[in-house]
């Protein structure tokens, strides 16, 4: 019997070595090697001599409202409008988080024949699940086995619209010595789902692990083999869940979809804006509302901020649902510009309800919570802030401006923050103020009690 031999492969990007490597050279990244199995080579086949079919563009049917609807609307806005038939999109998210919640009450919602795989719960616990779900749908179908084979043997004699995979990491290809959850069962696996789904013309949702690091498991490459790639976002200690798009080929990557959890699985939070301003405090020091836009929807949000003196050589600067750098850029914008004494104090900001903001139209609402923290005076509950602020304390424009205006009229807000290059464009609003700003000091002095 030969001696098997063996490969280190990189468990983030995939790049595969002869020896254990502390540094992987492909990403960079420490401590990621796996020992895996050197499968055999394939025989080569002969060159195929059967009849291609190729057809011209404008002879191929197809049409956007093929799309499978789950009628879960935050579900299917993520999507781009519902499942393309034929593809095969990847959800991922922390342990506990709700994928596999996600996963089961969107397969029940789909009015079609569908499939659901389990690797990691029997028929009797994933039956106990959905009763706890309140699900209990004449076209969802339910397999618990890891063997990739069988799956595939099952999903064709059921022809099934759709399949759901949960999870990737317990599945194998029995042909392969290595075993399940290594890079290359992820990989084959997923590329002979890709084909098998491109082929019958059937959708798969595959389940994904994520690492410590909140990257989905497995090489790199999964996330460019499958069309779509969704993240479920949100603090297990949070009742609410951001579902986000990372990658989508066949919608935009812009749009998120926000749920709650309760006891019976996973709620639609119809108006995000409401509830991420419900426990707002009004008379409180710090406090500032701004509007983001996430894809085609505009969100209020509160922005906090504490800023409190350091007793300590260096201060401490965190930021929960902000990006850091921006964080002190802003800082020194505030104190060079603004002629705010920063550098002595901690800063802490806080975007509420547990959302992730990246868009530069905050920066304006950011300024000036860190700025009342700061003086300790309450800004104007009735305002909301909107506009990106450049390095010389200028207010510069931002998109959609719009919308952001009718939501916050829409919620009851007197008025509205803008830069002045976006008040040349703005439709008349008769049940809210627009005032227009062109520096950072101009905002604070205006908006501050």
């Amino acid at each position: 019997m030969g001696k098997t031999k063996i490969k280190y492969v990189c468990s983030s990007c995939g790049y595969e070595s002869l020896r254990w490597i502390g540094k992987c050279p492909g990403c960079e990244s420490w401590n990621t090697f796996t020992e895996e199995i050197i499968e055999s080579p394939k025989h080569q086949t002969a060159q195929y001599s059967g009849k291609v079919s190729i057809s011209k563009i404008g002879d191929i049917s197809a049409k956007e409202d093929e799309r499978l609807k789950t009628n879960i609307s935050e579900f299917d806005r993520v999507l781009g409008g519902g499942i393309m038939p034929g593809s095969v999109v990847l959800l991922g998210g922390d342990p506990g988080i709700g994928k596999s919640t996600l996963a089961m009450q969107a397969a029940a919602s789909i009015n079609e024949k569908v499939l659901y795989v389990s690797g990691e719960e029997s028929e009797k616990q994933i039956k106990i699940r959905a009763s706890r779900l309140k699900i209990d749908s004449d076209k969802l179908y339910v397999l618990a086995e890891t063997d990739l084979n069988i799956i595939i043997s099952a999903i064709n004699s059921l022809n099934p619209s759709l399949v759901v995979v949960d999870s990737i990491q317990t599945m194998y290809r029995s042909e392969l010595d290595n075993s399940p959850g290594t890079v290359t069962q992820i990989r084959e696996c997923t590329a002979q789902l890709m084909e098998e789904a491109k082929r019958k013309h059937y959708s798969v949702l595959i389940v994904g692990h994520v690492t410590k690091e909140g990257i989905i498991a497995g090489p790199k490459l999964l996330e460019h083999i499958v069309d779509t790639v969704i993240q479920f976002e949100g603090e297990t200690n949070h009742s609410f869940r951001i579902l986000r798009s990372q990658k989508n080929r066949f919608g935009s990557t812009n749009e998120i979809g926000v749920f709650e959890m309760h006891e019976d699985g996973l709620a639609e939070v119809k108006n995000p804006s409401e509830l991420f301003l419900s426990e707002r405090d009004k008379e409180k020091s710090g406090s500032v509302v701004t509007s983001s836009m996430e894809g085609t929807r505009p969100i209020l949000i509160e922005v906090q901020a504490l800023v409190t003196p350091s007793n300590y050589g260096n201060p401490q600067r965190v930021a929960t649902g902000f990006d850091y750098r921006r964080l002190s850029i802003l800082l020194a914008v505030l104190e060079k510009r603004g002629g705010y004494r920063l550098s002595a104090n901690n800063v802490f900001l806080n975007i509420a309800g547990g959302v992730r903001i990246v868009e530069p139209a905050v920066d304006l609402a950011v300024c000036c919570s860190i700025a009342s923290s700061l003086l300790d005076r309450v800004v104007d509950n009735n305002s909301v802030v909107v506009g990106e602020v450049g390095l010389g304390g200028e207010v510069r424009s931002v998109g959609n401006i719009d919308k952001r205006i009718q939501e916050a009229e829409r919620l009851g807000f007197d008025r509205i923050i803008i830069p002045r290059n976006n008040f040349k464009g703005v439709k008349n609003n008769a049940g809210i103020k627009v005032r227009p700003v062109e520096s950072l000091t101009e905002t604070i002095e205006l908006v501050i009690k």
